[in-house]
C-alpha cells in the first residue's frame, strides 16, 4: 500500500520538477534556441496555461474510463511530452511539446488523489493525499535544484530526467496497482463550473489567480534577478534553487497550522505583504549571494504559507462541495502561473532585469487589497474557528 502511494507521489513530483525546473534553465533554452530570456519564459505560460484550460475538459472527457488505465494514459502523455522537448529543435516545437506534457499532467494530478484516497480506510485518506500531493512540493525542494544542476551545461538534461521520473512511476505503477474500487458518478462540465455563480467563489479564484500571478512573475525569472550574485554560475544558482525549495516545504507545513491558529484571513494578509517586501527589496538582495539566500528563505515561507491559505479558503465556502472547488482553485492557480510568464516578460523589458521584481511588488500590495476587501466579512468557516472535516483537511495538503 505504501509502495503504491509512494509511486503516485513519484508521478506529482515528476510533474512538479517539470513545472518549476522551466526557472533554472531559461538561459541555456535562450542560448541554444536563439531566442530571448523573455520569450524562453513562455515554455512556463503554454504549459500553465494548457494544463489550466485542458484540466476540466479532459476531465470530463475521461470521467467513464478505468482509473488505472487513465493514470497510465496520463503518465504516458506526459512522459512522451518530455521526451520531444528534450529532443525539439526548433522553440517553436518545443512549446508544441509542453502543451503535450500538460495535458498529462492535467489528467494525471486529480486522477492521483482520487485514487490515493481509495487505497486506504476513510481514516487514512487525509495521510494518503498528504503523501501523494507532497510529491509536488517536494519537487521544490529537490527536482528543481537537481534539475538545475544536470542542465548547467544542456538545458535537455533536465528533460530527461522528468522523462525518467515519469518512466519509471509508469512502470511501477503498471506493476504494481489493480484497479482501485469504483466510486460515484464523476461530475459533468457545467457541474464543475456551477461554483462560479457564487461571487465568494470568484473573488476566491480572484485572489487565487492575482497571487500565483505575482508570485510567479519573480520565481520564473529568479536566475536574472539574482544573476549578479551568482555571476551566471550554474553551482550557485543551484544553491539558491535549493534554498528555496527547502523554504518552499517549511513554508507549506507552518501555513497549515498558521491556518489552524490565526485563520485565513491573517494568513492571506501578512503573508501576501511579506512578499510585497521581499519583491521591493530584492533588487537589492539579488547583488550579493547572501542577500539571494535571504531572499529565497523568506519569500517562499511567506508565499507558500498563503498558497495552502488559498485552497482552504475556497473550500471552506462549501464544505460539501470541496472537490469542485478545489479544480476551479487549481485552474485559478495555473492561469496565474501561465500569465506570469509574459506578465514577467513585459516587466523586463520595460523597468530592465534589475528593477522587474518592483512591479510584482506593486501587483502583490494589489493583492493584499483583493484579499482584505474580499475577506472582511469572513464567516466563521474561513476564519478558522472550527473543527475541520476530513475533506477540509485534505484541503490543506492540496
Amino acid at each position: 500500500m505504501r509502495l503504491r502511494l509512494l509511486l503516485l507521489a513519484l508521478g506529482t513530483f515528476a510533474i512538479g520538477t517539470d513545472a518549476m525546473v522551466t526557472a533554472g534553465i531559461l538561459g541555456l533554452v535562450a542560448h541554444d534556441l536563439d531566442v530571448s530570456v523573455s520569450a524562453a519564459g513562455q515554455m512556463v505560460t503554454v504549459f500553465a496555461l494548457s494544463y489550466a484550460l485542458l484540466a476540466p475538459v479532459l476531465a470530463t472527457a475521461t470521467a467513464r474510463w478505468p482509473r488505472r488505465r487513465l493514470l497510465l494514459t496520463a503518465l504516458a502523455l506526459f512522459t512522451a511530452g518530455n521526451l520531444l522537448s528534450a529532443l525539439a529543435p526548433t522553440f517553436a516545437l518545443l512549446l508544441a511539446t509542453r502543451v503535450l506534457a500538460a495535458a498529462g499532467a492535467a489528467l494525471y494530478s486529480p486522477t492521483a488523489s482520487a485514487v490515493a484516497t481509495s487505497l486506504v480506510p476513510p481514516q487514512q485518506r487525509g495521510r494518503a493525499l498528504a503523501t501523494v500531493l507532497g510529491g509536488m512540493t517536494v519537487a521544490t525542494a529537490l527536482g528543481v535544484p537537481l534539475g538545475t544542476y544536470l542542465g548547467r551545461s544542456d538545458w535537455r538534461l533536465t528533460m530527461w530526467l522528468v522523462v525518467a521520473l515519469g518512466t519509471v512511476a509508469f512502470a511501477g505503477l503498471a506493476a504494481l496497482l489493480r484497479e482501485p474500487p469504483a466510486t460515484g458518478g464523476a461530475p459533468g462540465l457545467r457541474e464543475r463550473l456551477a461554483p462560479l455563480r457564487d461571487r465568494r467563489v470568484v473573488w476566491a479564484a480572484a485572489t487565487t489567480f492575482a497571487f500565483f500571478l505575482t508570485f510567479n512573475s519573480v520565481y520564473i525569472y529568479l536566475a536574472t534577478a539574482v544573476h549578479r550574485a551568482t555571476g551566471g554560475d550554474a553551482s550557485r544558482l543551484s544553491m539558491v534553487m535549493l534554498v528555496t525549495g527547502l523554504a518552499s516545504v517549511a513554508g507549506s507545513w507552518t501555513g497549515g497550522r498558521a491556518v489552524d491558529r490565526f485563520g485565513v484571513r491573517t494568513v492571506l494578509l501578512s503573508g501576501s505583504a511579506a512578499t510585497v517586501v521581499c519583491f521591493a527589496l530584492l533588487p537589492w538582495l539579488g547583488r550579493t549571494m547572501p542577500g539571494a539566500l535571504a531572499y529565497a528563505v523568506a519569500t517562499p515561507l511567506a508565499g507558500w504559507a498563503v498558497a495552502v491559505a488559498l485552497p482552504h479558503r475556497m473550500a471552506s465556502l462549501a464544505p460539501a462541495s470541496a472537490p469542485l472547488l478545489l479544480s476551479l482553485n487549481s485552474s485559478a492557480l495555473y492561469l496565474g502561473m501561465a500569465a506570469a510568464g509574459g506578465a514577467g516578460s513585459l516587466f523586463i523589458t520595460v523597468l530592465g532585469e534589475r528593477a522587474f521584481p518592483w512591479a510584482s511588488a506593486v501587483l502583490a500590495l494589489a493583492t493584499v487589497g483583493l484579499a482584505a476587501v474580499t475577506t472582511r466579512s469572513a464567516t466563521a468557516n474561513e476564519g478558522g474557528a472550527y473543527a475541520p472535516s476530513t475533506a477540509e483537511r485534505q484541503t490543506r495538503t492540496a
